[in-house]
């Protein structure tokens, strides 16, 4: 009997940084950037580096996309899935790894900043702005307090 399931898709891989940073008056902040090809708000995001953990290249990404710096957490705290669009066109569903970044530096110029936007917001504020149902689904979860982040001095934290 032959097999009459749906073939499944295998998901691309990407890692996603979320940066975040504490206020004077305690509350948590995460940055959001915009996409370069529609402008809608998401979190750094790539491929993983050759040579380079899946943190370490989360981290060059929000380097690169959102121009900030920190220290990097070595332990995924959640993953999100959406569709991945290639320039020609062409889309596949995608899933990226989520690691959190304890932001130290913010820098005026950065590699990506004639092409996106950033902006702090508060987690509830970035799940309502989130392009991706499930990223926001993610950040709403943030926002509840069902997402812990880690300390940013744990010995697993990779420093700068």
């Amino acid at each position: 009997m032959a097999n009459t399931a749906p073939a499944i898709s295998a998901l691309c891989h990407q890692v996603a940084a979320l940066p975040w940073r504490r206020e004077a008056d305690g509350s948590l902040s995460v940055l959001l950037i915009t996409s370069r090809t529609n402008g809608k708000w998401m979190l750094p995001k790539g491929w993983p580096m050759k040579g380079l953990s899946e943190a370490e290249s989360a981290r060059q990404e929000a380097l690169e996309e959102a121009g900030v710096e920190g220290v990097v957490d070595a332990q995924a705290i959640g993953s999100y899935r959406y569709s991945k669009l290639f320039s020609d066109g062409t889309s596949t569903p995608g899933q990226a790894v989520i690691f959190p970044l304890a932001v130290t530096r913010e820098r005026k110029g950065w590699k990506e900043k004639g092409q996106r936007q950033r902006c702090w917001m508060s987690p509830h504020e970035a799940a309502e702005a989130a392009h991706e149902p499930d990223l926001a689904r993610f950040l709403a979860n943030l926002a509840a307090g069902r997402v812990i982040l880690p300390e940013a001095h744990r010995a697993q934290a990779i420093a700068l």
